[in-house]
Protein backbone atom coordinates (compact mmCIF):
# COMPACT_ATOMS: atom_id res chain seq x y z
CA UNK A 1 0.00 0.00 0.00
CA UNK A 2 1.13 3.53 -0.69
CA UNK A 3 2.05 5.60 2.36
CA UNK A 4 -0.34 8.26 3.59
CA UNK A 5 0.81 11.51 5.13
CA UNK A 6 -1.33 12.43 8.11
CA UNK A 7 -1.49 16.22 8.41
CA UNK A 8 -2.08 16.00 12.16
CA UNK A 9 -0.33 15.46 15.46
CA UNK A 10 -3.48 14.01 17.06
CA UNK A 11 -2.72 10.78 18.97
CA UNK A 12 -6.29 9.58 18.35
CA UNK A 13 -6.01 9.96 14.58
CA UNK A 14 -2.66 8.16 14.62
CA UNK A 15 -4.24 5.32 16.63
CA UNK A 16 -7.05 4.99 14.10
CA UNK A 17 -4.64 4.76 11.13
CA UNK A 18 -2.66 2.16 13.08
CA UNK A 19 -5.89 0.26 13.76
CA UNK A 20 -6.60 0.22 10.02
CA UNK A 21 -3.08 -1.07 9.34
CA UNK A 22 -2.28 1.78 6.95
CA UNK A 23 1.30 2.87 6.32
CA UNK A 24 1.59 6.51 7.31
CA UNK A 25 3.80 9.27 8.60
CA UNK A 26 2.75 12.36 10.53
CA UNK A 27 3.50 15.80 9.17
CA UNK A 28 1.44 18.16 11.34
CA UNK A 29 0.07 21.10 9.40
CA UNK A 30 1.18 24.56 10.54
CA UNK A 31 -2.15 25.93 9.27
CA UNK A 32 -3.89 28.05 11.88
CA UNK A 33 -7.47 27.28 12.86
CA UNK A 34 -8.92 30.75 12.41
CA UNK A 35 -12.33 31.04 10.78
CA UNK A 36 -15.09 33.54 10.14
CA UNK A 37 -17.28 33.48 13.29
CA UNK A 38 -20.38 33.89 11.13
CA UNK A 39 -19.73 30.72 9.13
CA UNK A 40 -21.80 27.56 9.40
CA UNK A 41 -20.12 24.87 11.56
CA UNK A 42 -20.11 22.34 8.70
CA UNK A 43 -18.39 24.86 6.40
CA UNK A 44 -15.76 25.64 9.04
CA UNK A 45 -14.95 21.95 9.69
CA UNK A 46 -14.63 21.28 5.95
CA UNK A 47 -12.48 24.34 5.27
CA UNK A 48 -10.13 23.66 8.19
CA UNK A 49 -9.57 20.04 7.14
CA UNK A 50 -8.91 21.05 3.52
CA UNK A 51 -6.58 23.88 4.57
CA UNK A 52 -4.51 21.49 6.68
CA UNK A 53 -4.12 19.13 3.73
CA UNK A 54 -3.33 21.95 1.29
CA UNK A 55 -0.64 23.37 3.56
CA UNK A 56 1.14 20.01 3.89
CA UNK A 57 0.91 19.38 0.13
CA UNK A 58 2.52 22.80 -0.44
CA UNK A 59 5.24 22.04 2.12
CA UNK A 60 6.05 18.70 0.45
CA UNK A 61 5.48 19.64 -3.19
CA UNK A 62 9.05 18.71 -4.17
CA UNK A 63 8.46 15.20 -2.79
CA UNK A 64 5.15 14.75 -4.67
CA UNK A 65 3.17 13.16 -1.81
CA UNK A 66 0.81 10.48 -3.17
CA UNK A 67 -1.76 10.82 -0.37
CA UNK A 68 -2.32 13.44 2.33
CA UNK A 69 -5.09 13.15 4.91
CA UNK A 70 -6.28 15.91 7.20
CA UNK A 71 -9.16 16.20 9.64
CA UNK A 72 -10.82 18.70 11.91
CA UNK A 73 -13.31 18.25 14.73
CA UNK A 74 -15.38 20.99 16.28
CA UNK A 75 -18.30 21.40 18.66
CA UNK A 76 -21.48 23.33 17.93
CA UNK A 77 -23.91 24.35 20.68
CA UNK A 78 -27.00 26.27 19.59
CA UNK A 79 -25.25 27.01 16.29
CA UNK A 80 -22.19 28.53 18.00
CA UNK A 81 -18.80 26.93 17.42
CA UNK A 82 -16.83 26.03 20.53
CA UNK A 83 -13.16 25.32 19.97
CA UNK A 84 -10.48 24.25 22.42
CA UNK A 85 -10.68 26.01 25.79
CA UNK A 86 -8.10 28.70 26.46
CA UNK A 87 -7.84 27.87 30.17
CA UNK A 88 -9.54 26.07 33.06
CA UNK A 89 -12.19 28.78 33.49
CA UNK A 90 -13.11 28.60 29.80
CA UNK A 91 -13.26 24.79 30.01
CA UNK A 92 -15.57 25.00 33.04
CA UNK A 93 -17.93 27.33 31.19
CA UNK A 94 -18.12 24.91 28.27
CA UNK A 95 -18.84 21.93 30.48
CA UNK A 96 -21.54 23.81 32.41
CA UNK A 97 -23.18 24.74 29.09
CA UNK A 98 -23.28 21.04 28.07
CA UNK A 99 -24.72 19.70 31.35
CA UNK A 100 -28.15 18.18 30.85
CA UNK A 101 -28.18 19.17 27.17
CA UNK A 102 -27.24 17.95 23.69
CA UNK A 103 -24.75 19.47 21.26
CA UNK A 104 -23.34 18.59 17.85
CA UNK A 105 -19.86 17.31 17.06
CA UNK A 106 -18.73 17.84 13.47
CA UNK A 107 -15.72 16.06 12.02
CA UNK A 108 -14.40 16.65 8.54
CA UNK A 109 -11.89 14.41 6.80
CA UNK A 110 -10.07 15.52 3.65
CA UNK A 111 -7.89 13.42 1.35
CA UNK A 112 -5.49 14.66 -1.33
CA UNK A 113 -4.64 12.32 -4.18
CA UNK A 114 -1.31 12.93 -5.89
CA UNK A 115 -2.59 11.08 -8.97
CA UNK A 116 -5.51 13.41 -9.60
CA UNK A 117 -4.13 16.48 -7.84
CA UNK A 118 -7.53 16.90 -6.19
CA UNK A 119 -8.74 16.95 -2.60
CA UNK A 120 -11.94 15.16 -1.63
CA UNK A 121 -13.72 15.52 1.71
CA UNK A 122 -16.57 14.29 3.90
CA UNK A 123 -18.25 15.92 6.93
CA UNK A 124 -20.04 13.96 9.64
CA UNK A 125 -22.35 15.43 12.27
CA UNK A 126 -23.10 13.52 15.47
CA UNK A 127 -25.08 14.48 18.56
CA UNK A 128 -23.73 14.08 22.09
CA UNK A 129 -26.00 14.35 25.12
CA UNK A 130 -24.61 15.08 28.58
CA UNK A 131 -26.38 14.08 31.78
CA UNK A 132 -26.91 16.80 34.38
CA UNK A 133 -23.64 17.51 36.22
CA UNK A 134 -23.05 18.79 39.72
CA UNK A 135 -20.56 21.60 40.22
CA UNK A 136 -18.34 19.15 42.13
CA UNK A 137 -18.34 16.75 39.18
CA UNK A 138 -17.26 19.49 36.80
CA UNK A 139 -14.47 20.52 39.19
CA UNK A 140 -13.36 16.88 39.47
CA UNK A 141 -13.18 16.59 35.71
CA UNK A 142 -11.30 19.87 35.40
CA UNK A 143 -8.81 18.62 38.01
CA UNK A 144 -7.95 15.66 35.75
CA UNK A 145 -6.63 18.02 33.06
CA UNK A 146 -8.25 15.90 30.37
CA UNK A 147 -9.96 19.01 28.96
CA UNK A 148 -6.67 20.44 27.70
CA UNK A 149 -6.29 20.54 23.91
CA UNK A 150 -9.79 19.09 23.43
CA UNK A 151 -12.54 20.65 21.35
CA UNK A 152 -15.39 21.48 23.71
CA UNK A 153 -13.16 20.78 26.75
CA UNK A 154 -13.76 17.03 26.85
CA UNK A 155 -12.56 13.75 25.37
CA UNK A 156 -15.31 11.21 24.85
CA UNK A 157 -12.84 8.32 24.92
CA UNK A 158 -11.70 9.32 28.40
CA UNK A 159 -13.26 10.19 31.73
CA UNK A 160 -15.85 12.45 30.10
CA UNK A 161 -17.70 9.27 29.14
CA UNK A 162 -18.91 9.21 32.78
CA UNK A 163 -21.16 12.17 31.94
CA UNK A 164 -22.36 11.28 28.45
CA UNK A 165 -25.85 9.82 28.46
CA UNK A 166 -26.11 9.11 24.74
CA UNK A 167 -24.63 9.69 21.31
CA UNK A 168 -26.31 9.66 17.94
CA UNK A 169 -24.02 9.19 14.98
CA UNK A 170 -20.40 8.14 14.64
CA UNK A 171 -18.33 7.47 17.77
CA UNK A 172 -15.06 7.51 15.79
CA UNK A 173 -16.04 10.87 14.33
CA UNK A 174 -16.55 12.30 17.81
CA UNK A 175 -13.11 10.99 18.78
CA UNK A 176 -11.64 12.78 15.76
CA UNK A 177 -11.73 10.67 12.57
CA UNK A 178 -14.94 9.28 11.05
CA UNK A 179 -13.76 5.81 10.06
CA UNK A 180 -16.67 4.85 7.79
CA UNK A 181 -16.30 8.07 5.80
CA UNK A 182 -12.51 7.80 5.76
CA UNK A 183 -12.77 4.27 4.37
CA UNK A 184 -15.26 5.48 1.73
CA UNK A 185 -13.08 8.40 0.69
CA UNK A 186 -10.06 6.12 0.28
CA UNK A 187 -12.04 3.75 -1.95
CA UNK A 188 -13.69 6.53 -3.94
CA UNK A 189 -10.29 7.96 -4.77
CA UNK A 190 -8.66 4.69 -5.81
CA UNK A 191 -6.60 3.91 -2.73
CA UNK A 192 -6.11 0.11 -2.67
CA UNK A 193 -7.59 -0.82 0.69
CA UNK A 194 -10.32 -3.19 1.82
CA UNK A 195 -12.53 -5.27 -0.44
CA UNK A 196 -12.63 -3.95 -3.99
Amino acid sequence: MEPIILASASPRRREYLELLGLPFTCVPSPEDENYDPGSEPETVAKELAIRKVTKVVEMLKDDSPPWVCGADTLISLDGKILGKPTDRRDAGQMLRSFAGRSHEVLSAVALYSGRSGKTDYRVVTSTVSFAPMKASEIEWYLDTGEWRDAAGAYKIQGLASCFISSIQGSYSSIVGLPLREFYAILKDNGYPYGGR
